[in-house]
């Protein structure tokens, strides 16, 4: 029984593997009047509005890297408006004070790194792609 179940599961996987390779042949040769079929292929996989570049001022990398980075400055600034408002309702308690101080201090060099970061990626994303923002 068991030596059927393997010998069934190579010959699903052989099929499906020529069925992959077949369609991926008849869809290429779709495609063989046109120069570059590969440029081609991803131009049909690309949804409507979406970016044809990987790196530059509108590409896939420049949108995620800023997206994140926009992130962490939100967090940030959350952060600091937490640490404002443990610090007002600390009472005096040198222990929170400090705690509170603490949170109002890193947020703020997170701020600060976040905001370098933005600067650095869009220095380094303009400088590969070759324009300028």
């Amino acid at each position: 029984m068991k030596k059927l179940i393997v010998k069934t599961s190579q010959i699903l996987t052989g099929a499906s593997t020529a069925v992959v390779l077949f369609a991926g042949r008849v869809m290429a040769s779709g495609m063989a009047d046109l120069k570059n079929p590969a440029q081609a292929g991803a131009e049909m996989a690309r949804g409507n509005g979406m970016p044809a570049e990987l790196i530059g001022v509108n590409g896939v990398f420049t949108q995620i890297v800023n997206t994140i980075l926009y992130a962490v400055g939100i967090i940030s600034v959350i952060m600091l408006i937490y640490g404002g408002f443990r610090y007002v309702i600390s009472g005096g308690n040198s222990s929170k004070v400090t705690d509170a101080k603490n949170t109002i201090m890193y947020a703020i060099i997170g701020l600060i790194i976040a905001l370098l970061a933005y600067a650095i990626v869009n220095f380094v994303i303009n400088a590969v792609g070759g324009t300028t923002a």
